[in-house]
């Protein structure tokens, strides 16, 4: 992703948290990329939004602060520098809504020549039926690692 990234992380212990400020016409606004444990070790869930008193994190506000796409290249980012620390480990991630799903297959569709290039990038359709992410599918979520690791799901 070409765009401008915020690179004023403050990074959390074994790079589980990454908080930033999103600055635009709505002000500074504190945001969160989380990556929490799963019932499978292999896999994180990542979670992102807006930091609410210090330490909740809300990932159903729309914050409309005309950042969108420094916020997105921001989270690409931090996926890179977590998944180059755990390379093994498949990073999990969903929108909170249908319409930030699609939003997220948009931004990988755009930009999957180049992820394509660090990042094996899963498609997950019902029931968790995977297949390596293609344009066009109304995949509910996805799964995202680095590549040349002998880890399989």
């Amino acid at each position: 992703m070409n765009a401008n990234r915020y690179t004023d992380l403050i990074v959390g212990k074994d790079l589980a948290l990454f908080d930033f400020v999103s600055t635009g016409p709505r002000g500074a606004i504190r945001k969160r990329i989380a990556f929490m444990s799963t019932n499978d070790t292999r896999v994180v869930q990542l979670a992102f939004g807006d930091l609410i008193d210090g330490s909740l994190l809300n990932d159903r506000v729309i914050s409309n602060n005309g950042d969108r796409d420094k916020v997105l290249a921001t989270i690409i980012g931090v996926v890179d520098i977590y998944t180059n620390a755990y390379p093994q480990r498949w990073v999990y991630f969903e929108g909170s809504t249908d319409a930030r799903t699609r939003l997220y297959r948009i931004v990988v569709s755009q930009n999957i020549h180049d992820l394509s290039t660090l990042f094996e990038i899963q498609g997950l359709l019902g029931h968790w039926s995977m297949e390596p992410f293609q344009k066009n599918q109304p995949y509910r979520a996805f799964l995202i690692r680095r590549k040349n690791t002998n880890f399989k799901v």
